[in-house]
């Protein structure tokens, strides 16, 4: 039986790339949470009206993630794994700064720490069911220390963390924390746009010219990685922070 995987921030960048991937390669069906319903997660609905649902709402709400546990139980049966991709950089700003305030942290946290949780508390049951997998799309910020990257490096590194706890408390379950590179989307626009003002000019600098020299790791390439966890990772990689490019991964990769 085709594998039933929840995608949260899929509208585009990785998200999108992640759905798309399982549903062409790995036959997999795809529920997504995104805030918008973006031109080409319209046009995947389109091309799999039977195998992809779609769920727009803000991540940070938790009525959002219950309703998209039960629309995978109602219109596939089950629950196989969490693809726990939606989140932001942003706010971009020194820890002293009176303008990144603590109600801006808090807002942050809301969307890449608290969302997890709603939804690992609404798919919990489900997943232990299959004896499922949740892929956390984490960072390099996560043991970082990036300036003016304060609460971004500090959520990604309570990501990896409630990773290791879960895949503690949840033997059945394999979790794993993927760093996906320095990936060519929207996020990576943004930085650059905004991210001078407040980081130091030589990491600023590190972003220009990976975008200038075209270095940018493609969606479709750490996307590949990540569908393939979602269907088949191996307990062995459970708790563990892994690097999409890395020897772990390395069946994973697109050939």
């Amino acid at each position: 039986m085709s594998p039933v995987v929840l995608v949260t921030g899929a509208s585009r960048g990785i998200g999108f790339a992640t759905a798309n991937l399982l549903l062409e390669i790995f036959s997999a069906r795809v529920v997504t949470i995104s805030r918008t319903l973006s031109p080409e997660l319209k046009s995947l609905v389109e091309k799999y009206p039977n195998s992809l649902t779609t769920i727009q709402g803000d991540i940070a709400s938790p009525n959002v993630h219950f309703q998209a546990v039960s629309a995978a139980l109602e219109s596939y049966g089950g629950l196989d794994a969490l693809v726990l991709n939606a989140g932001t950089t942003e706010p971009f700003g020194r820890i002293a700064s009176p303008d990144l305030a603590v109600d801006s942290w808090k807002s942050h946290f809301d969307v890449n720490f608290f969302s997890l949780l709603h939804t690992l508390q609404a798919a919990l049951p489900h997943l232990r069911e299959r004896k499922g997998r949740v892929i956390f799309i984490s960072s390099g910020a996560a043991v970082g220390k990036t300036a003016a990257w304060g609460p971004y490096n500090a959520s990604k590194a309570a990501m990896n963390s409630l990773a290791r706890t879960l895949a503690n408390e949840e033997e059945d379950i394999v979790c794993v924390a993927l760093r996906p590179g320095v990936v060519d989307t929207d996020m990576q626009t943004s930085l650059r746009a905004k991210g001078g003002e407040t980081m130091s000019p030589k990491e600023f600098e590190r972003f220009i010219t990976l975008h200038k020299n075209s270095a940018l790791v493609k969606p479709e390439d750490c996307g590949h990685v990540i569908a393939s966890l979602a269907v088949s990772a191996p307990k062995e990689l459970s708790g563990q922070f892994v690097s999409w490019d890395a020897d772990e991964c390395k069946d994973f990769r697109r050939k």
